[in-house]
């Protein structure tokens, strides 16, 4: 199978906001970072694909077949978590299990358990008493529990201390190295793509602006730090901020020779920097007084 997961051009409409032909594909061994500030989207975007918001118009599709008409048979293999656990916080980690494998044709207890011990994850824990980083962990061990062949996770990392997202982060890469296997994940915290994301997907008010291969993403832009504080190439630039003494921004590739040329050296830009001057860019700044 080429293709675990299909989106195509969903629409979602609100008052103050919509989605606008969302449209991307998930496939075995990746691990995709969907980004965006927020309010652009991820969280509707990923609720639409479990059938937990109703869109007007698009197809979602999972493992070749339409979500709508294969619902059920299809969350079989999907293993879904919203960024934060609030169901039954008195009932501990067992309880829930026994309970949510009621859902599961082939949900393997043993397997749940083995999770468990590897993640350090008390079982006989209640759920309000787990940190956020165990949260994660727990929805992560259901959903290898009942062999889910993707997972969409709606920012797993938010909250977690640099050590547990770390841990889960290497969780990731262990569940896809086998490339049959994927996670969706959305996150707002750009070094974690850094560290296992082989793809993104980005969102800015309801509309995809990219999806592809991250490298292939960084490659596109360069970070511009000019300490001649040359106003002439403001054009060139996608965006950028004047301070005192320089002038730094995000340019496409394309532009490397005008700063070369002008004795200005780019750098490979990170994600983050990526990230504000597009969103900067795609922005009206009025000037104000502080």
């Amino acid at each position: 199978m080429s293709t675990l997961l299909k989106i195509d051009k969903i629409r979602k409409t609100y008052p103050s906001f919509s989605l606008k032909d969302v449209s991307f594909e998930v496939k075995p061994g990746q691990i995709i970072g969907f980004i965006g500030r927020n309010g652009a989207g991820k969280t509707t975007t990923l609720k639409c694909i479990m059938n937990l918001v109703h869109y007007e118009s698009g197809k979602v599709f999972a493992f070749d077949s339409d979500m709508n008409e294969n619902e059920l048979e299809n969350k079989q293999r999907i293993g879904f978590a919203l960024s934060e656990l609030n169901y039954y916080p008195n009932k501990t980690i067992r309880q829930l299990m026994n309970v949510t494998k009621r859902f599961y044709k082939r949900f393997d207890e043993q397997k749940f358990n083995e999770a468990c011990r590897l993640f350090n994850l008390n079982i006989d824990k209640k759920l309000e008493e787990l940190s956020s980083g165990m949260k994660v962990k727990y929805s992560v061990a259901i959903a290898l529990s009942h062999h889910a062949e993707i997972l969409i996770l709606d920012e797993p990392t938010s909250g977690l201390d640099p050590v547990s997202r770390d841990e889960i982060l290497d969780i990731f890469r262990q569940i896809v190295k086998n490339k049959d296997r994927a996670i969706l994940f959305s996150t707002h915290i750009t070094s974690d793509l850094d560290k296992c994301a082989s793809d993104i997907t980005y969102i800015h008010d309801g509309e995809i602006i990219y999806t592809g291969s991250k490298s292939d993403f960084i490659n596109s832009y360069l970070f511009i730090k000019d300490k001649s504080c040359n106003k002439d190439l403001l054009n060139e630039y996608i965006a950028y901020k004047e301070f005192d003494d320089h002038i730094e921004g995000l340019i496409c590739i394309n532009k490397k020779e005008v700063f070369l040329n002008n004795n200005i050296e780019p750098q490979e830009p990170d994600l983050e920097q990526i990230m504000v001057y597009i969103e900067r860019s795609k922005e009206q700044h009025e000037s104000f007084d502080l």
